[in-house]
C-alpha cells in the first residue's frame, strides 16, 4: 500500500493524508504538562505534533517527562502566582483564579468567589459564571 520493500514513501503518505482532509503541523513547544489526580508529567522541550482531521485535533507528545507529585511545589501552571502557593486568605490558588477568569472573562473577585462557592472545583466555577 505504501510502496515496496517493506517501507513507505513519506511524500505518498502526506498526499494521502491531504486527500483525506488530515493536516499535520509540528509545534515549537517549550514545555508540556499533563496533570493527573496524583502527579504531573512535565515534558521539557518535547516534540509536539498536531494532527487535525476534520475539525478534531489530536496532539502527539514525544519526550521523556519528569514526574512530580501534585502539590509538591512544582506547579507549572502557577507561573504568575509566583511561588505557586494559594492565596493566604481563602486557600484558592491564584493560578486557578486566573484560569477561571480566562475561560469566563469574569473579574478576579467573581472568579475567586465562584471557586470558593464550589470548593475549588474549576469546572463548576466556570459553569457557574458562564
Amino acid at each position: 500500500m505504501f510502496g515496496g520493500g517493506g517501507g513507505f514513501d513519506p511524500r505518498k503518505m502526506e498526499q494521502m493524508m491531504q486527500q483525506m482532509g488530515i493536516d499535520m503541523d509540528e509545534l515549537d513547544a517549550e514545555e508540556v504538562v499533563i496533570k493527573t489526580a496524583d502527579a504531573e508529567y512535565v515534558f521539557d522541550a518535547p516534540e509536539v505534533t498536531k494532527m487535525d482531521a476534520r475539525g478534531q485535533a489530536t496532539y502527539t507528545v514525544v519526550g521523556e517527562p519528569e514526574e512530580r507529585e501534585r502539590g509538591a511545589g512544582g506547579d507549572a501552571s502557577a507561573i504568575e502566582a509566583g511561588d505557586g502557593t494559594a492565596d493566604e486568605d481563602d486557600g484558592i490558588p491564584d493560578a486557578d483564579v486566573e484560569m477561571v477568569q480566562t475561560r469566563t472573562g469574569a473579574s478576579e473577585a467573581a472568579a475567586r468567589e465562584a471557586l470558593e462557592e464550589n470548593d475549588g472545583d474549576l469546572a463548576a466555577a466556570v459553569a457557574q459564571l458562564e
